[in-house]
């Protein structure tokens, strides 16, 4: 069994290397639906987040600037994929919200992969399953945190 430091360097270069294949899958994903990688997250974060979103929160989610979240929720629009509706607080303000079946050609496309995510993730007991959330729900906190901090300097 490797000593804690060694363990530590394993878990870093295996992170490494699903941080780079996830990158390029979402590149390819991207790619098949002809959007943007940063498209398609903004597709998936609006539909994690319970309420639609205005364009600035959009642009803190995505780290981009408002000009360019603007931009991007401009593309998606166009793509039929979001809709900008009024925002009942405040009339000069809107929100963005997905299309009804906006993810429905990405779920058609995540439909491979998805099963194959599934059968990785049926190899693994529900107490690892547990360590996993409650890595990935760090790692997002910490990735989140120093995006938002380098995006600062």
């Amino acid at each position: 069994m490797p000593d804690r430091e060694e363990l530590l360097d394993q878990v870093v270069t295996e992170a490494r290397r699903h941080y780079a294949a996830w990158t390029l899958f979402n590149q390819r994903m991207a790619d098949r639906l002809g959007l943007h990688p940063t498209d398609v997250q903004c597709l998936n974060l609006l539909d994690l987040e319970p309420d639609p979103l205005t364009t600035g929160q959009i642009a803190v989610l995505t780290g981009l600037t408002p000009g360019s979240a603007t931009r991007l929720v401009d593309r998606l629009v166009a793509a039929g994929l979001v809709e900008r509706r009024a925002d009942p607080a405040d009339r000069r303000r809107s929100l963005v919200a997905l299309t009804p079946g906006a993810l429905e050609g990405l779920g058609d496309a995540w439909e491979g992969p998805g099963d194959a995510y599934d059968t990785m993730l049926g190899s693994f007991s529900d107490a690892d399953l547990t360590v996993i959330r409650r890595y990935f729900r760090a790692a997002a906190e910490v990735g989140s945190e120093q995006a938002a901090e380098i995006g600062r300097t």
